[in-house]
């Protein structure tokens, strides 16, 4: 053969790395579920390949102790606000402020919530011939105790200690994203 000649891989080489590049990858799968039949009679060498390897027994604890578990964690409780289902109502809300901020005949109603976050709540008040009114209250005990009232009520004892929930919604108002609303 001259040197310069092409090298040529002989065909028996190529099947060979074509079986083994087609069989390899699915080695670790698992067993087949029935044996491959027998090759014809060839002039080609059988191709081995390896069993699979089989499971390890589960790892059971022994009997009479019960197996342990990292705890769940909990979802850290007011991180977002929901309806609070009466607990207060929008109108203990309003009687909260009757007298106090509000006048004694002014036409009052909730556009929204109260909304809950923990012991927190945030209600939106649409008053008669005035601003919507924001309130933020909290229930201490059976009490409810008003914390703020107006038009901005992103106060520092609502930015410093309420809820994320009602903290996103007292001082995040203004960006039009009301969560659960």
């Amino acid at each position: 053969m001259p040197p310069d000649a092409p090298h040529r891989t002989p065909p028996r080489r190529l099947v060979v790395a074509g079986v083994l590049l087609a069989v390899v990858p699915l080695a670790a799968c698992g067993a087949p579920s029935e044996p491959a039949p027998a090759p014809a009679t060839s002039s080609r060498p059988a191709l081995v390949t390896p069993a699979a390897p089989t499971a390890a027994p589960p790892v059971t604890p022994p009997l009479g102790i019960a197996p342990t578990f990292p705890p769940t964690p909990s979802p850290t409780p007011g991180l977002v606000a929901v309806a609070c289902a009466g607990r207060p109502s929008a109108d203990r809300v309003v009687g909260l402020l009757r007298g106090r901020v509000l006048p004694r005949g002014v036409s009052v109603r909730a556009s929204q919530g109260p909304l809950c976050a923990a012991d927190w709540q945030y209600t939106v008040l649409a008053v008669t011939g005035h601003e919507e009114l924001q309130v933020v209250t909290r229930t201490e005990s059976t009490a409810l105790r008003l914390v703020t009232a107006g038009t901005d009520v992103c106060s520092i004892e609502v930015r410093t200690v309420a809820p994320p929930g009602i903290r996103t919604l007292a001082c995040d108002a203004g960006t039009g994203a009301v969560p659960g609303a």
